[in-house]
């Protein structure tokens, strides 16, 4: 009966590759996401909708200068094509750089919550670094329900083993004690 809990136990670790940082920050984002939505939290995904509908008229524009016409009749059409093409790309880099940052989930505010706000949680693990910050912050910081960010920065040997499993109790636990320091944070005045 013991062994089967220990293979239990072994399939549902997280691993990853110890040497690199995409894996280790990949594994800690989706282990972060867990953590907020148990929490009550509710994924807002109108942003990730917004880059998927730019992402596709882009490629419904390449698409259509591809296969239109042949070139010499359909000169300017393919000019206009590649002028929007570069409009809406540049339109999409701009979304992903002001709005998104690091960010790694955005939230809709607890069912029953008294806030009015969400919460964008970003993360950041530089290269060459083993220094992961973890921040959340108000989905709309100029709320008078929006607290202040709050932000946690460890290294992430303390949460993997040298086998590269995620020990799971202390993440979750930094990651909770993190969300309660959000919650509890005094709000800003007006």
């Amino acid at each position: 009966m013991q062994e089967k809990k220990a293979e239990t136990a072994n399939k549902n670790a997280k691993k990853a590759n110890l040497l690199d940082h995409g894996s280790i920050k990949h594994i800690l984002d989706e282990s972060v996401t867990e953590i907020v939505k148990s929490r009550g939290y509710v994924e807002d995904v109108r942003m990730s909708n917004i880059r998927l509908l730019l992402g596709t008229i882009i490629i419904v524009i390449a698409l259509v200068a591809q296969f239109y016409k042949k070139f010499p009749e359909n000169r300017d059409f393919l000019i206009g094509c590649i002028v929007l093409y570069i409009v809406f790309n540049g339109v999409l880099q701009l979304v992903i750089y002001t709005k998104e940052k690091n960010a790694i989930l955005f939230t809709y505010p607890p069912a029953g919550s008294v806030t009015s706000t969400g919460l964008v949680v970003s993360s950041k693990l530089p290269r060459f670094s083993d220094l992961y910050t973890l921040t959340i912050a108000s989905a709309d910081p100029k709320s008078i329900s929006a607290g202040k960010p709050v932000e946690l920065t460890k290294s992430v040997t303390q949460w993997f083993t040298k086998d590269g499993v995620l020990v799971e109790g202390l993440f979750w636990k930094d990651v909770e004690t993190l969300i309660n320091d959000y919650a509890t944070e005094p709000k800003k005045k007006k």
